[in-house]
């Protein structure tokens, strides 16, 4: 089972991105904090035997998550990972925006963190 991988994973790349940020990369800053959500969704996602295998999958394991919690901000933080990753190819994003966007893929992973078995 690849769960522990997929949480040590998140962990990391959110610390990379915090690193990124300060650093002034702001897309790589981005993509990290999109892979720290991802990459737990995921380990959420095997734990409970669904299928991870794409991003429309990403986001049914998150709108699930919201579901069975009754968290929609579950739903919304890992959009706003989604808008980070996006961020990545267009650079749009002002290193405010990717700082704000970093401490909600912060609060995504701590409401995450309760839901493992």
């Amino acid at each position: 089972m690849q769960t522990p991988t997929y949480r040590a994973a998140s962990r990391h790349l959110l610390s990379q991105a915090a690193q990124e940020l300060e650093a002034g990369d702001i897309r790589q800053a981005s993509e990290k904090a999109w892979g720290a959500a991802a990459q737990m969704i995921k380990a959420l996602a095997e734990e409970r035997g669904w299928p991870h295998n794409s991003h429309s999958r990403l986001y049914e394991t998150a709108n699930r998550l919201a579901q069975e919690t009754g968290d929609r901000d579950i739903r919304l933080l890992f959009n706003t990972a989604g808008n980070l990753h996006v961020n990545y190819y267009e650079n749009w994003v002002t290193p405010e925006v990717v700082a704000i966007g970093l401490a909600d893929v912060e609060l995504l992973l701590e409401k995450l963190e309760v839901l493992f078995r």
